[in-house]
């Protein structure tokens, strides 16, 4: 897919007013990642992964960090309920694998999976270098697998929007439940009709 970058802005800001110059870099760069990304070839499929870096980084089109002092994260560390789970093993860990990306990648065993899926190398290994994942380019890359695959919540975009269907509000439940699932297929919606508006065929 290739789109008219100006067009999908014009479009964009018809609908949501104006962008600062932090928003027209991020929705310019996912819009590059997409046309490069071989394994996104359903326009749905790209209009629901930007409506939920829309809600999920607040606006900003840029990978985040989880909010929270550093006390906040003594719940994910190690010997704790939910530090087991999330395969934190050593004390800090908690803090040191914190949510972050355009989709919270969160704990040990998360970074280390998805490096071994995306195939990193020593220099962007996520468990050695777990700030990569705030780099934009493999912020995309652990979106689109994780929301392909199911590694989120083991729901994938083709459950939700398919051939038979779209269903952009179950489609929530790939990231987090229905937490705020009809707002975010709102931005979906939108989203779908800008990139359709400046797909070049």
């Amino acid at each position: 897919m290739k789109f008219n970058h100006t067009a999908f802005f014009n479009n964009y800001k018809g609908v949501y007013g104006k962008l600062n110059q932090n928003q027209v870099s991020g929705i310019d760069n996912l819009l590059g990642y997409i046309e490069l990304d071989p394994d996104i070839t359903d326009l749905r499929h790209a209009a629901y992964m930007l409506a939920t870096v829309k809600h999920e980084c607040a606006d900003t089109y840029q990978p985040i960090t989880e909010f929270g002092k550093k006390s906040y994260f003594n719940k994910y560390d190690a010997g704790t309920p939910i530090g087991r789970r999330l395969g934190n093993t050593v004390a800090g860990d908690g803090y040191l694998f914190r949510g972050r990306g355009f989709v919270q990648l969160t704990g040990r065993t998360n970074y280390q999976n998805m490096s071994a899926a995306l195939a990193l190398g020593p220099e962007d290994d996520l468990v050695a270098h777990p700030e990569h994942t705030l780099h934009p380019e493999i912020a995309y890359r652990i979106m689109s697998y994780g929301m392909r695959h199911g590694t989120f919540t083991t729901k994938k975009l083709n459950d939700y929007i398919n051939s038979s269907g779209c269903d952009y509000k179950n489609a929530r439940r790939i990231i987090n439940g229905l937490d705020r699932a009809a707002l975010i297929a709102g931005y979906a919606v939108n989203f779908e009709t800008f990139l359709s508006n400046s797909m070049i065929a």
